[in-house]
């Protein structure tokens, strides 16, 4: 199990769009075995998951250690996660967040939040953001040594310096 891999999944599935079955099916476009197993209910969990998860970024991007772990843990013990040795492939045992029978939500959802305890746990309460781009509301997930991402993607980086060195040309030339 790639732990950091699930944890910044659960960014991609906090900023994703999901409107109906075939949005969900859409954002499942790298995990095209789950695809035939969508259903209304997942896209209806899912859509729940996402606001319920979305006040732990926020806490971490507020430095609120406190609020990001009682966040986790109140959906840790709301969602709980049946994990198991996956065997489909017996020279790579590997871990796997719920049995055979999960929906396609509990699953992505098993992966979220295991995947954000274990980052938690391993890199600290803090490496979780918001986005600093106007108007982004994005979250992402904070990998780097020095803790320094302040923006979800290269594009809103360079929108907002972009954005930064307009306003001190501006003040200058005024």
């Amino acid at each position: 199990m790639d732990f950091l891999r699930y944890a910044e999944s659960s960014a991609a599935l906090l900023n994703a769009e999901l409107p109906d079955l075939d949005a969900l099916v859409g954002f499942l476009e790298n995990r095209a075995w789950l695809q035939p197993q969508v259903n209304d209910r997942d896209v209806v969990v899912l859509r729940r998951f996402q606001r319920e998860l979305r006040p732990v970024f926020e806490a971490s991007s507020a430095d609120d250690s406190k609020g990001v772990v009682d966040g986790l843990n109140t959906l840790l013990e709301k969602h709980p996660i049946t994990p198991r040795i996956a065997d489909h492939n017996p020279a790579n045992l590997h871990i796997h967040v719920a049995n055979r029978a999960a929906s396609v939500s509990d699953l992505l959802v098993g992966e979220s939040l295991l995947g954000l305890a274990n980052l938690v746990c391993d890199l600290g309460p803090t490496r979780l953001g918001v986005c600093a781009a106007t108007p982004c509301t994005n979250v992402y997930v904070d990998t780097s040594p020095n803790q320094s991402r302040r923006y979800c993607s290269d594009r809103c980086s360079s929108r907002a310096n972009v954005a930064a060195y307009r306003a001190r040309q501006k003040a200058a030339a005024g």
